[in-house]
């Protein structure tokens, strides 16, 4: 029991790394002994269930926060102008990682000399463009809700939000409601972000006992080019761009946000790692909780600069190379306009990266063939792409908050705070908004 105690006394990103370190050793001795079963049978479905314990919850903390941060909102006006210039951002960032990804590809050349490949089978269609805008409106907002298709739920909850501010204090009762279902579903993401290090260690260790380093050989430039292109966009693409444009330090940054990237890298899913976004945007990063709220889930379902940008860039320039199809500059430039709009339709479908490959392998004219040669080490990238994912899901509220005075730069700079902590609006989630005075509304402060 005592070590137990010592182990919950850890702060969390070291409960995270020591799980990691953890998880990759019992991999790695699954793996040497053969027993490809134990992983099957024992970590996956662990693992599975704790990313699916986050999707739980996800979904009504979603909804009801895009709902939530729209009332909240209107206090300082110019919602369109902040919204405008979060998509704007998103936008910018998608095409610095694009073109990361296409300099590493020319560069690394990593379908070159690979000799080859076996092909796995993979179920993949042509993606058409009417088919990419039609996912962005669900027929049905219940049918989204029940598929998880969480940008069909952003896309009504903010239709619903738009109109329930424009009923004023005739919609205040449904308005009330939603505000606690943001502080039962705060509350509920609380409980499982606690077990992320028990999560991570069952995550990673599945990876490890599956794959083993030797699986990786066949395609480990293409691998390597990927993981470099993540290591550009973390460590030079959004520093550059933070310091240029918001001011704030790039190494704080990172450090602010070290537990998100820590989990979005060994869950693979950006979707999961949502609700610890949320926390380290507003808590460690100093963005204000109102915007916080619109633009993280926002980012979750529609900001992809690993899975949509970075990735069908490096992948588009493999297939290319491996099966001698050259491409010139034309083609360059519509992969970069693939990876960057395809990126507003794939966010409600299953396996966004795949989507977002087949869709840029189509519009260039390269064989879709070529992806089962992929998909031996598609797990092992996705930990690379989710985590540049969420960097930039977290990189474009600072940019926008500080821009528009929503960031306090004291709470940014400060040393960061243990997110595995109770919410800070913890203690208030017996009160209902309807007892709050007006002075206690929330309000958006400059600064």
């Amino acid at each position: 029991m005592r070590i137990f105690r010592r182990l919950a006394a850890l702060p969390f990103w070291q409960q995270i790394l020591l799980a990691l370190a953890l998880g990759t050793a019992v991999g790695a001795l699954i793996h040497n002994f053969g027993s490809e079963s134990v992983a099957e049978n024992w970590l996956d479905p662990f693992g599975g269930v704790y990313v699916n314990l986050l999707k739980l919850v996800v979904l009504p903390l979603v909804f009801s926060a895009i709902v939530v941060s729209l009332g909240r909102l209107r206090h300082v006006g110019g919602v369109a102008r902040l919204a405008g210039r979060t998509v704007v951002w998103f936008v910018v960032t998608s095409t610095v990682a694009v073109a990361i990804g296409l300099v590493v590809g020319l560069l690394v050349r990593p379908g070159e000399g690979v000799g080859d490949l076996p092909a796995e089978k993979a179920e993949t269609e042509e993606v058409t463009w009417t088919q990419v805008l039609g996912n962005l409106v669900p027929g049905n907002p219940v049918q989204a809700m029940a598929e998880g298709n969480v940008l069909g739920v952003v896309f009504f909850a903010g239709l619903f939000g738009a109109a329930l501010v424009t009923l004023g204090e005739r919609g205040r009762r449904l308005t009330d409601l939603f505000d606690e279902l943001y502080l039962v579903s705060q509350k509920l993401v609380w409980w499982v972000v606690r077990l992320a290090p028990i999560g991570s260690f069952f995550l990673i260790a599945s990876v490890v006992a599956t794959y083993g380093p030797g699986s990786l050989a066949p395609l480990a430039k293409f691998t390597g080019a990927i993981y470099l292109a993540a290591a550009v966009m973390l460590l030079a693409g959004y520093p550059l761009l933070l310091a240029a444009f918001a001011r704030v330090s790039p190494v704080k940054f990172l450090r602010n946000a070290w537990p998100a990237l820590q989990f979005a890298f060994v869950s693979a899913s950006s979707l999961a790692t949502l609700p610890i976004s949320q926390r380290v945007s507003i808590e460690r990063n100093g963005v204000q909780p109102e915007y916080t709220a619109f633009a993280q889930p926002l980012g979750a379902t529609v900001k992809f600069d690993g899975c949509g940008a970075i990735y069908p860039a490096v992948a588009a320039l493999f297939v290319s190379q491996y099966t001698g199809i050259g491409l010139g500059w034309t083609d360059f430039a519509l992969i970069a306009v693939a990876a960057v709009i395809g990126q507003l339709g794939i966010g409600g479908t299953p396996g966004p990266a795949l989507v977002a490959l087949t869709l840029t392998l189509t519009t260039v004219g390269l064989p879709l063939e070529a992806i089962g040669y992929l998909i031996a080490v598609d797990r092992v990238i996705d930990m690379a792409r989710t985590t540049v994912n969420v960097a930039g899901q977290l990189a474009v509220p600072v940019l926008v908050a500080r821009s528009e005075g929503l960031l306090d730069k004291e709470v940014f700079d400060r040393p960061p705070v243990d997110i595995t902590a109770a919410p800070p609006d913890e203690t208030r989630a017996e009160e209902t908004p309807a007892q709050r005075t007006p002075a206690e509304e929330p309000q958006l402060t400059k600064g």
